[in-house]
């Protein structure tokens, strides 16, 4: 049993009372992704792979770890609403911004910030997680649009993606709230 549990275990009494949740509360999502099923990391380019964390069809929201393993470009899109993104491994940075994100990096991207994610050649990989507020519109060099996603068009992505490889749909559609 892990030092962390162990301390919470010594705050646990058993006169104590849960609280419940309010009626139509969506419930806690809660899980580890050190010891992730390879399955469950999807490809979405060369050398680049997502793992969904959360889905939130309401807010149109969705959470996803991004990773790369090899320096290049990750995608180049815009964003009507905002981003953040919190670096865990490796380094990466935008084109169009001076600035390389390296474990322990966030970062707040404002609705209508277009660019182009690469992965640092020096450090050749990144992973980071990234909670977009909205849709991604995906442009070409000259910012024309060449398609997009958004939170039900990933979710879908996702949910055959599992379907495909033996994990099934809901392994997707448990992460929405």
């Amino acid at each position: 049993m892990s030092s962390a549990v162990t301390r919470l275990e010594a705050y646990k009494d058993e006169t104590m009372k849960r609280i419940p949740l309010p009626e139509h509360a969506a419930q806690e999502l809660f899980f580890t992704t050190d010891k992730d099923d390879e399955r469950v990391w999807m490809p979405i380019g060369d050398g680049i792979v997502a793992r969904p964390m959360l889905f939130n069809p309401v807010q149109g929201s969705w959470v996803t770890l991004i990773k790369a393993d090899k320096p290049g470009i990750v995608s180049r899109h815009r964003h009507p609403a905002p981003v953040t993104g919190y670096t865990l491994e490796g380094a990466w940075g935008y084109l169009e911004h001076e600035w390389t994100a390296t474990p322990g990096s966030f970062l707040f991207e404002p609705a209508g910030e277009t660019h182009t994610l690469v992965v640092d050649p020096q450090v050749g990989h990144m992973k980071c997680l990234f909670h977009n507020f909205g849709p991604l519109i995906f442009v070409d060099a000259e910012g024309n649009q060449t398609g997009y996603d958004d939170v039900f068009t990933r979710l879908e992505k996702f949910k055959a993606h599992y379907e495909a490889n033996g994990l099934g749909a809901e392994f997707a559609t448990r992460l929405i709230r």
